[in-house]
């Protein structure tokens, strides 16, 4: 279809509205892009949120209740019994699964019938039904679920960033009244933090933010980053923000403003670690942890008490606030919700900085391709001895003292792939000594670039 491109004054009259392209939104129903989202661990709730009762949630369209059995396991069930329909949010956990409070139907965690009570002892329906169940999981304070065929069930990927000595994770969740995708791109999206997070209203971040950086985009073996360069004073900061492949994303210091010295962000290179998730076609929820350690809160501005269901700690999260006060200084939640309910991107005029999201929606198509095509591998190529898949989120500032006046441009773009060289395509990325080898490069590149611009 192509694209309508007013150009008359006051032409509104002449204004058509496309019809969507529902390719890489729709999840439900067994759509393409939610089989590609089915076949990858997803978090559906916070560990705590099932401490006490079953809690009733959907995703992929789907009603589903998520619990913990009286032996502390974790199981996800389709949420309405398979007697009479009713939820088992109101089922009482048993020692290996749940009991429906109507007729006291008892499911075992994978679905199967472990009894039906009033029936004859001569019923064989117990032992030829199963109740729809999905694979399930605890980790680090989140519940996880496994939602595409029983048969394909990938192991748990474990990244880098989960293991950093002196990181704490501290669980959170945001519910979007809009679709998935909308959301999840904001990630590649640097320009919209120059003016949503720093120039419209007042600063979200530090005021380096609405410095329009260098932009640059480049894949990864696990997805793709984007990668912004920008001078402060003397230093040169360059930020990555990292997409795992399909919905994984994960964000650095927020708070970041090129005045420390950074080398792959010290200890904490990575703020948030966040899942985008389906619960239908037209709502979603970020899913994560926030990370806190010495590196991330220097100053003490972050609160991890501020973090959990329905909150997180820094601006314009969710849409709690008053909607004159939202309007006056809107956040990420008002800028992606207001897009409506499923964004039309046949509406859509993209520049030169949506590459990053062009750039993603490529790749949610290929992975569409490769399903079709049996070829849908969720596994990462690259692993370090130890089995943790690497990451490529990062806060590097480097010392560069100096205003290059004509080529400034130049120079910092050459700075920016340099540095992304170092961190993403070097040879010692499956090392077990990976990010020393990346701080000692990103050292001695310091050095030549200094000495080069010195001459």
């Amino acid at each position: 279809m192509k694209k309508a491109f007013l150009t008359q004054p006051f032409g509104g009259y002449y204004h058509t509205v496309p019809e969507l392209d529902l390719t890489l939104t729709a999840v439900e129903n067994k759509a393409p892009m939610g089989e590609v989202l089915r076949r990858v661990w997803q978090p559906v709730a916070l560990c705590s949120e099932i401490e006490v009762s079953p809690k009733a949630f959907r995703m992929f369209g789907e009603d589903m209740v998520v619990f913990r059995s009286r032996q502390g396991k974790v199981a996800i069930l389709a949420r309405h019994c398979s007697h009479r329909g009713t939820s088992l949010e109101f089922g009482i956990p048993s020692d290996e699964g749940i009991r429906c409070c109507y007729h006291g139907w008892h499911f075992a965690v994978d679905g199967r019938v472990l009894d039906k009570p009033g029936d004859p002892p001569s019923s064989k329906l117990k032992d030829q039904l199963c109740h729809p169940a999905y694979p399930a999981m605890e980790y680090k304070g989140l519940v996880f679920g496994y939602f595409g065929p029983p048969e394909d069930v990938p192991e748990f990927p474990i990244y880098d960033s989960y293991e950093l000595p002196g990181d704490k994770l501290v669980p959170y969740s945001l519910t979007y009244p809009c679709n998935w995708l909308q959301v999840h791109e904001n990630v590649m999206d640097p320009v919209h933090a120059v003016f949503l997070h720093t120039r419209v209203t007042f600063s979200h971040f530090t005021d380096t933010w609405g410095l329009l950086p260098d932009l640059q985009w480049q894949d990864t073996p696990t997805g793709m980053i984007y990668v912004t360069t920008r001078r402060q004073g003397d230093h040169v900061w360059i930020r990555s923000n990292d997409i795992i492949l399909p919905n994984l994303a994960q964000v650095g210091y927020i708070l970041e403003g090129g005045e420390r010295l950074k080398n792959f962000g010290n200890l904490g290179r990575v703020g948030i670690t966040r899942w985008t998730t389906p619960v239908d076609n037209e709502t979603c929820k970020i899913i994560g942890w926030r990370h806190f350690n010495d590196d991330q809160n220097p100053d003490g501005l972050h609160d991890e008490n501020e973090c959990g269901l329905e909150k997180v700690d820094f601006f314009g999260q969710t849409g709690e606030r008053a909607y004159d006060d939202r309007q006056k200084e809107p956040g990420d939640y008002d800028a992606q919700v207001s897009q409506g309910d499923i964004a039309n991107h046949n509406l859509e005029h993209l520049t030169f900085s949506d590459r990053g999201v062009l750039q993603l929606r490529r790749h949610l198509r290929r992975s569409i391709d490769r399903l079709n095509g049996g070829k849908l591998n969720g596994q990462p190529s690259i692993r370090l001895p130890n089995g943790v898949i690497p990451t490529y989120c990062h806060d590097t500032v480097i010392k560069v003292p100096g205003v290059m006046e004509d080529n400034e441009q130049e120079i910092l773009q050459q700075i920016g792939n340099r540095i992304t060289d170092i961190i993403v395509a070097g040879e010692y990325q499956d090392k077990a000594d990976r990010v020393e080898q990346i701080k000692l490069h990103i050292d001695r590149f310091v050095e030549e670039i200094n000495s080069e611009l010195s001459c």
